[in-house]
C-alpha cells in the first residue's frame, strides 16, 4: 500500500472519529440546555444541574425500585412517628398485631417487602399504610373489632394498597398537581413531606379501595381466615352513630360491602379460623 493510500485512510478515520465526538458533544449540550431552561409547572424549581451540585437527592417515582421504596417509606414512617402520632406502649398488643400481620405476608402479592406493623395510640377507629410495607392500626380499631379475622381483614386491605403501589401513584399525581416535580424527578425531602400528608389526610380513590379490598380478601382467604369477617366488620362500623375515620374518607362503603359479598362464596364464608371472639379479647385485654 502506498504512502498516499495510508494517509487517506488515516484522514478518513480521523474525520469519522471527529464527527462522532462532535455529535455527542452537541447532544449533551442540547440535553443540558433543555433541563436547565425548562421551567417546572406551578412553582419555580432549581434545575437538575444545580440540584446535583447542591447534593440534593432526586428520586424518580416512575422507576422507583423496591429497595428505594422501602427506604422512602422508612423516612416517611420516621417523620410520622416524630411529629404526627404516638405509638402504643402496650407490648403485648403490639406483638399480637405484628404476629397477625406477619402471618399474612407470605400470602400477599408482594411478600418480599420487609413489612412493619404498628399500633397507634388513638381512640379513633382507623388504619392506614404507606409505601415500603408500613401498616398502622389504632387502638380504637383494635377495641372495635370482634375477632382476629376482622383485624386481619383490615390489615390485609392496607397491605393491598401497598401491593398495588397506591401511595406511589398518589404521590406522583399530587406532585404534578402542585407543580413540585420536574424532568429530573422529585426532591427526596419534598417526597417525604408529601408522603406524610398523603398517609394521614389523603382519601383513596374509588378504584384504589376496590382494588385493595380485592387484594385483601385474596390474602385473607389464602391465609386461612374466614372471609365473612371483611364485610362483617365494615357493616358493624357503618352502623355506628358517626362514621369512623377508617370509612369516612372512603367512597361508597355500602357498594364495597356488596362487592365483597359477591366475591365470597356463602357456603365457605365462615370456613377458616379467626372468628373466636373470646380468644381475641384475651389477646387485646391489656388495652385500656
Amino acid at each position: 500500500m502506498s504512502s498516499i493510500q495510508v494517509s487517506k485512510q488515516l484522514l478518513t478515520r480521523w474525520q469519522s472519529w471527529r464527527r462522532r465526538w462532535v455529535y455527542a458533544l452537541v447532544s449533551l449540550t442540547v440535553a443540558l440546555g433543555l433541563i436547565v431552561a425548562t421551567p417546572s409547572p406551578g412553582h419555580a424549581q432549581a434545575p437538575l444541574l444545580e440540584l446535583l451540585l447542591r447534593g440534593v437527592q432526586i428520586i424518580q417515582l416512575s422507576t422507583l425500585s423496591d429497595r428505594q421504596e422501602v427506604a422512602l417509606g422508612k423516612q416517611i414512617n420516621d417523620q410520622l412517628l416524630s411529629s404526627e402520632m404516638r405509638l402504643s406502649n402496650d407490648r403485648q398488643t403490639t406483638a399480637y398485631v405484628d404476629q397477625v400481620g406477619q402471618g399474612l405476608v407470605p400470602y400477599s402479592s408482594r411478600p418480599n417487602l420487609p413489612y412493619t406493623f404498628q399500633v397507634v395510640d388513638s381512640d379513633q377507629i382507623n388504619a392506614f399504610a404507606t409505601m415500603g410495607g408500613y401498616v398502622y392500626v389504632t387502638t380504637g380499631l383494635l377495641k372495635a373489632a370482634d375477632n382476629e379475622a376482622q383485624l386481619a381483614s383490615v390489615i390485609g386491605h392496607e397491605m393491598g394498597h401497598i401491593a398495588s403501589k397506591h401511595s406511589l401513584e398518589q404521590m406522583r399525581q399530587a406532585a404534578l398537581a402542585q407543580g413540585i416535580t420536574s424532568l429530573a424527578g422529585l426532591d427526596r425531602n419534598t417526597a417525604v413531606n408529601l408522603g406524610v400528608e398523603l398517609a394521614l389526610r389523603r382519601p383513596n380513590s374509588r378504584r384504589d379501595e376496590f382494588e385493595a379490598d380485592q387484594e385483601g380478601l385474596a390474602t385473607l382467604k389464602s391465609a386461612g381466615y374466614a372471609t365473612s369477617a371483611m364485610p362483617a366488620f365494615m357493616e358493624k362500623l357503618q352502623g355506628q352513630a358517626s362514621l369512623p375515620s377508617i370509612l369516612s374518607t372512603h367512597p361508597a362503603v355500602s357498594e364495597r360491602i356488596q362487592t365483597l359479598n359477591r366475591m365470597i362464596d356463602p357456603a365457605t364464608a365462615n370456613s377458616g379460623f379467626g372468628l373466636d371472639s373470646r380468644a381475641y379479647r384475651t389477646e387485646v385485654s391489656s388495652l385500656r
